[in-house]
Formats: structure tokens, C-alpha cells, sequence
């Protein structure tokens, strides 16, 4: 064993090791799409006193986790996210209705002197609706309803909540008062509210302006007449005083808890909340760990099945994969999502690709090399060696579109990108380091080197040596691939003025509640259950057995809750809220516009990228073909009635790295074939069809372990998993064949055009023979 072999070795063994380490002792942080809970996500706004700047969200962030503190909500998670947004993550809450409320209160708490009833309008009841909205005066009156709904003179506002030191439930069992908020006042205050009750307490008994106004938020939340026994200018004195008003108990404690956590600094809105049943994400995380199993077990059996020995390595390296992208999770802290709990599984059939992609180069090696210089060593390193500049080029464009997903996307789509871009590093370490020493250690045995076809790599395989004999001209007819692949594009984008597109309420806006239910639910009973019950526009789908999803522009929490009584109503009582998605108009129109700059950005990050590796031509090829496979994904789902949300723009962005990826892989192929030597006087599509030719092995190989993994989430994930996994079986089978017969002939076209005529030949790639000596068995 060599010093490099050694040192390797060593490498590998340290970081499979403390991977191992990593994970057993540091749990990673599921996401709230995993572990049940509500996220809510809250925007500042400028309120007349004061601007909503990064300052006045930090203080608004401060007043909102004394008020969870309050909630008792286990293990909270409060963020900043930019200047104005605030991103709330409240595990195991499943109704968000007292959450959100709680949290989206200015908490604005006002003592007035009421100076009379207002004149101008007569008292609200129950069925004109809710009360009057407040009405200021030039002179700084206020008429506000009371809790009878009486409209009434309030004066200017004599003391804030800044002057209450505390505030609790009270229940009065003795005196039948029931529920009520006990309020201790601070020195100012206390002498502030004497002062108060002390001019009310100058007017007649019975007279309104003997009351003093408890005003939260706009709305009078309490009224009481100061006691007769409350001498004028006297005052209640002890700074204390009693907030009565009916209170159930569950009012009064959150009343008690507004006012303890004070005002907020500025106005928030909701502008984004979802909420995930435990189950739904128990089954998630079940699903997704069965496909895992279950794809990996097929991937490393095809893998075994084509390479052999160093195929059974490489499930070995593909385990140190999985223990090295799961403990940099675990390490960084990073939230492991739905979907990204989805791309750590697909990763998995991308950390194959790297070492296809070498143990193809090292049977071409092996291949080519005389009776006498016949050595697996030499072939396997010359393979790394060749290899390495398809890998990082391919990996490089997949870590863009992860890239683009952290910075673009929001949520757990941007969960999604961080779990991609590490499985990209770790599937290159797994690679590059795990595999390189253990396939080192194994051709080095000499019963390997005395049976070279047990290697894996001491034959050509049936794919090349079926190319080989038969040598198929394909660039012989650029312009007729190229002509399937615009018919094809054709027909899949009619779909989408056809069908048209269903936006996910990520794009569009809206609530989105999905329902599991014990007995099955008739989706036209559903919606006419209702429009019966005020919901006449609600779009209402099944899904599988038991699922039902309703729709709707807007929906408050109140709302949400008939909703929901209606869909228990329809199924018997049996029927449970797994999924609870709100995205507000203005973070809909948002989310669209980062969607189309995620993929125009992209478009110029790969074509950049690529200008800078290949030949402009190469690289525009390249373009042009993920271009065709997102169209064609689109129109796909068009046609199929799929809901393009946020998990399918993450299925989009990784087709379109998949389909660099597979470009990338031919052209570099094209460049080392035109600086090698004999090149000269051989034309662009002769080049060209050889290196198709040479790469198609690895081609097949990679997209068929990719397929095992993506089929398993496809038949197991269950709900948008499903959909995620298709979006991707969809694209792999686009971009195979656009790797090969779209972007390949596209480049021999455009280089043709631009210049680069051939100078002899006929196109056709020469026809290198199988020498004698060369297995051709699989």
C-alpha cells in the first residue's frame, strides 16, 4: 500500500468516524412539517407613531416570546427573517386560532374617562353586525361601543398598559362575580388611575360619565361605574382595581397574558401559517424511511449486479453517505423538513452517480490498455483521475440550484435546498475519499488481481460492448432528434393553455386545510355541505382514502373551524385536520415573483457556468435542453391536473440540475476527446457521436439508480411526496434522453454553424474494436 493509499485510508476511517459520533450523540431538529405544530409567520407594520424598521421588529420579537412564554408552548422558536417579517414556530400547537390571536393583538391597552353617550346612533345588537369601528374627534374624542354595544364619549387616553406592573386571572366564588383580571398599577400608574376614578367619581350615580373606559385594541374591553362610596377627587386609591366584563376563564387568562406581555411596538400582520398534524408527519417520516430502505436495497443490489465487487463497495461508501450527510445536519443545526427529508433520500441516488462515473472510466481503462500494462490499479486510478472533472463540473450545477432554493425559496422548500447541497458535498466525499480507499484496498488483494472480472472493472460491460459492435451513427441525424424534441415541447406546453395551470396557494394566496377522514367523503356532497354553510367558492378535492382538501380564497380561523365542523358533520365525526397551509395575497404575488426569478436566475447561473467550462455553443446546448425538460415537466403536470406549489418548484429546480448534470457529463467528454491526440481532421459530430457513445453506460446506470430510489417515494411517500417524486421520475426520463439526443445534437449543430466545419470524414465516429483479450460480459 502506497503513502497516498495510507494517507486516504486514514482520511476515510476519520471521517466515517466522527460522522458516526456526530450522529449518535447530536439529534437533529425536525421540522414543524415533521413533528406537528403550527408555524406562523408575522410582518410588521408602520403604525402612525412608528416605523416598522429592523429595531421595531426586534422589540416586537421580544413582546411576542414573553406573551408564547405565557401560552406554555414547549420548546418555541422565534426568528427574525429580514427587517420586518418574524417567523414563529410553535411545536404540538394544533389550533392555531388562540395562538394567532394572541400573537397578532397590538396589545394596546388605554384608560379613558367616558364623557357621555354617544347621540348619532343607536345601540349595536348582535344581528347588525359587529360594532361601529372607533370615531375620533378634532378634539380627541373617541365613540367606541361598550360591551353592551352602547356608543359612548370617550376622552383622551389617561393612562397606557406601560403603567400596569401586573395582571392575573382572578375567579370570585363568593360574590358570584365570576371571572375577572386583578390589575396592580406601578407608582405613576396608581396614582394616575386615583386621579382617574377620583374626576369620575364627581358625577352623579347613573351617570355615564361616572365610568372609566378599559380600552384593548380599539375595543372597550371593560366599563365599570366607580363605587358609590368613592369620594370626588378622591379616587380609588392601593394601586389595584378589578377588569370585569363576563369573562370565561379562558378570556380572562388571555387578557391577564396581553397585558403582562405588553404592547406591541408596532402593528403585525399574518402573513403565512401552516399547521401539521403529529400523525401526518409520523407517516411522513415512516414513508420516507420505508422508501429509503427499500429504494437504497434496490439501487445497491443493481449497483452489485453491474459492478460487482466494487459495486458492493460502493453500497458501502453509499452507507457512509447517508451517516455523513445526516450528521452535517445534525451539526449545523439544520431543520430536516418534508421535503427536505425528501432530498436527503435523493441524494442518495445522486452520491451514485459519482462513482458510475468513475468505474465506467476505469473499464475504459482497463479496456484500452495492452495484454502486458493490464493492471486494475492503474485502471482504477487513471478512472478517478478522468472522472474527476465530469464530477465536480456535475456537482457543481446540482449545488447551484441548491444554492438558489436557500436563497430564493422560503419555508421548507429552502429546507429542501440546505438538504440537497449537503447531500451534493457528501456524496463527493463519499466518493472521492470512502469508496476510493476501500475499491484501493480491494484491487490490491491478489486473488482480485488473479480474477480481474470479479473487480467489476475487468470487463466492458454489456451496454458499451453492445455499442461497440453496433456503433449506431446518432448525430448522423441531429436535425431529426432535434425536431422530436420541439414536437415534444409542443405538446406538453398545450396543456397549459388547455388545462391551465392549478397554482398552489403558495403562488395564489389563500387557506388550504386537508382533513383526514374515517369514512370516505363525496367531493360534490362536500362542497354543496358548503355552500350551505356560507362557503360557495371553496374548491374541495379528495385524495386517496379518507382525504379531503377545501380551498378557499381567504379563510379566518373562525371560518376554518366551521369548516371543519362541517367536514366532521359529513364523515360521521370522524375527521381529522392534518395540514393547515395560509398564505396572505401580498406573500402569494411574493412567492410567485421569487418562483420566476429562482428559474430565470438559474437559466444564467448555468449558462455562465457552463460558458466559463465549454465552448459557448456547449453551453447554450446544454441551456436549451433544460429549458425543454422544465417545459415538458410543466405541461406534464398540465395536463395531469398536478398542483404546482412550492415542493414541485423544488422537483423543478433538481431537474434542471439533473439535466446540466447529464449535459455536462457528454461534454466533457467532447472536450477531452478534441484535445486528445488524433483528433485532428475529425469533425465536430463524429467527436460528438463517440463521446455519446463512450457515456451513454454511465447514462443508463446512474438514471436507473436514481429510478429505484424515486419509485419507492413515488408508490410510499404518500401525499405531495408523491407528487415530488413523479415531478422527478418525469424529469430523469426527459432529461436522459435530452442529454443525449437534444443537447448533443443541438451542439453539433451550433458549432457547426458557428465555424467549426470538419475537415475529413464522414461524421461517423471510427469504430475502435473488442480486443481478443477484453471480457464483454456484464
Amino acid at each position: 500500500m502506497t503513502r497516498a493509499m495510507r494517507v486516504r485510508a486514514l482520511l476515510a476511517l476519520a471521517i466515517v468516524a466522527l460522522s458516526v459520533y456526530i450522529a449518535v450523540t447530536v439529534p437533529a431538529r425536525l421540522g414543524l412539517d415533521l413533528r406537528g405544530g403550527t408555524q406562523i409567520v408575522l410582518e410588521t407594520r408602520d403604525s402612525p407613531t412608528a416605523t416598522a424598521d429592523a429595531k421595531a421588529t426586534d422589540r416586537t420579537v421580544e413582546v411576542l416570546r414573553r406573551r408564547i412564554d405565557a401560552l406554555g408552548v414547549t420548546e418555541p422558536v422565534l426568528t427574525r427573517s429580514g427587517d420586518r417579517r418574524i417567523i414563529v414556530e410553535l411545536p404540538g400547537v394544533q389550533d392555531p386560532r388562540a395562538a394567532a390571536d394572541v400573537l397578532g393583538r397590538t396589545a394596546q391597552l388605554t384608560f379613558h374617562p367616558v364623557l357621555g353617550m354617544a347621540q348619532d346612533a343607536p345601540p349595536a345588537t348582535p344581528e347588525q353586525g359587529p360594532k361601529p369601528s372607533p370615531t375620533p374627534s378634532p378634539s380627541g374624542e373617541t365613540v367606541l361601543a361598550d360591551e353592551d354595544g352602547t356608543r359612548l364619549r370617550l376622552g383622551p387616553s389617561k393612562m397606557t398598559g406601560a403603567d400596569v406592573s401586573e395582571a392575573q386571572a382572578v375567579i370570585d366564588t363568593q360574590n358570584a362575580l365570576g371571572w375577572y383580571v386583578d390589575v396592580e398599577f406601578k407608582d405613576k400608574g396608581a396614582d394616575g388611575w386615583a386621579r382617574l376614578t377620583g374626576k369620575a367619581a364627581c358625577s352623579a350615580p347613573g351617570d355615564p360619565a361616572r365610568r372609566v373606559a378599559i380600552v384593548l385594541d380599539d375595543k372597550v374591553i371593560s366599563s365599570p361605574q366607580v363605587d358609590e362610596s368613592i369620594g370626588c377627587d378622591t379616587g380609588i386609591v392601593g394601586g389595584s382595581t378589578r377588569i370585569t366584563g363576563g369573562f370565561s376563564a379562558d378570556e380572562a387568562r388571555e387578557l391577564a397574558l396581553l397585558i403582562n406581555g405588553g404592547a406591541l411596538p408596532v402593528p403585525v400582520e399574518t402573513v403565512e401559517q401552516r399547521t401539521v398534524g403529529p400523525t401526518l408527519g409520523a407517516e411522513a417520516i415512516r414513508s420516507s424511511a420505508l422508501a429509503a430502505v427499500i429504494g437504497t436495497a434496490l439501487t445497491g443490489l443493481f449497483i452489485i449486479a453491474v459492478y460487482r465487487l466494487l459495486g458492493g463497495l460502493a453500497v458501502l461508501a453509499l452507507a457512509s453517505y447517508g451517516v455523513i450527510s445526516y450528521a452535517a445536519l445534525a451539526a449545523l443545526g439544520a431543520t430536516l423538513t418534508l421535503p427536505g427529508l425528501a432530498g436527503f433520500v435523493l441524494a442518495i441516488g445522486m452520491a451514485v452517480d459519482a462513482n458510475v462515473l468513475v468505474f465506467e472510466r476505469a473499464r475504459e481503462e482497463y479496456a484500452q490498455r495492452g495484454t502486458a500494462r493490464k493492471s486494475l490499479r492503474s485502471a482504477l486510478t487513471a478512472g478517478f483521475r478522468h472522472a474527476l472533472s465530469a464530477i465536480a463540473d456535475s456537482n457543481i450545477t446540482t449545488l447551484i440550484a441548491a444554492v438558489l432554493l436557500f436563497l430564493l425559496a422560503s419555508g421548507p422548500v429552502r429546507g429542501f435546498g440546505v438538504t440537497l447541497g449537503i447531500g451534493v458535498l457528501a456524496s463527493m466525499v463519499s466518493a472521492l475519499v470512502v469508496t476510493r480507499a476501500l475499491a484501493d484496498f480491494a484491487v490490491a488483494r491478489k486473488a482480485v488481481r488473479r480474477r480481474p472480472l470479479w473487480s467489476g472493472i475487468g470487463s466492458t460491460g454489456a451496454v458499451r460492448a453492445r455499442l461497440l459492435r453496433r456503433d449506431p451513427d446518432l448525430m448522423g441525424r441531429s436535425r431529426r432528434w432535434l425536431t422530436v424534441s420541439a414536437v415534444a415541447v409542443l405538446l406538453a406546453v398545450s396543456g397549459i393553455f388547455v388545462r391551465g395551470l392549478d397554482l398552489g396557494v403558495e403562488f395564489t394566496g389563500g387557506r388550504l386545510v386537508e382533513y383526514s377522514t374515517s369514512s370516505p367523503v363525496d367531493a360534490d356532497r362536500a362542497r354543496d355541505a358548503l355552500a350551505d354553510a356560507g362557503f360557495p367558492r371553496a374548491v374541495v378535492q379528495t385524495s386517496g382514502e379518507g382525504g379531503l382538501t377545501v380551498r378557499t380564497d381567504r379563510m379566518s380561523n373562525d371560518e376554518a373551524a366551521r369548516i371543519g365542523e362541517t367536514v366532521s358533520e359529513l364523515a360521521g365525526g370522524g375527521a381529522e385536520k392534518v395540514r393547515d397551509e395560509l398564505i396572505g395575497p401580498s406573500l402569494g404575488a411574493e412567492l410567485r415573483k421569487g418562483a420566476l426569478i429562482a428559474l430565470a436566475v438559474a437559466v444564467g447561473a448555468q449558462l455562465l457556468y457552463l460558458a466559463v467550462r465549454f465552448r459557448w455553443q456547449l453551453g447554450a446546448a446544454a441551456v436549451v435542453a433544460m429549458v425543454h425538460d422544465a417545459a415538458i415537466l410543466v405541461g406534464v403536470f398540465a395536463w395531469l391536473g398536478k398542483p404546482v406549489d412550492g415542493v414541485f418548484l423544488a422537483a423543478l429546480l433538481t431537474v434542471i440540475g439533473y439535466s446540466v448534470n447529464d449535459s455536462v457529463v457528454v461534454f466533457d467528454r467532447v472536450r477531452e476527446l478534441t484535445g486528445a491526440t488524433g483528433a485532428r481532421g475529425k469533425s465536430i459530430a463524429r467527436l460528438t457521436n463517440t463521446a455519446l457513445l463512450q457515456t451513454v453506460p454511465r447514462t443508463l446506470n446512474t438514471g436507473m439508480g436514481a429510478v429505484f430510489i424515486l419509485a419507492a417515494l413515488a408508490v410510499l411517500g404518500g401525499g405531495s411526496l408523491t407528487d415530488f417524486a413523479l415531478a422527478l421520475l418525469i424529469g430523469i426520463v426527459v432529461g436522459t434522453y435530452s442529454s443525449m439526443l437534444t443537447a448533443a445534437p443541438l451542439a453539433v449543430v451550433l458549432q457547426e454553424r458557428g465555424g467549426r466545419r470538419p475537415r475529413s470524414g464522414t461524421g461517423r465516429p471510427a469504430r475502435r474494436p473488442v480486443r481478443e483479450e477484453e471480457p464483454s460480459r456484464a
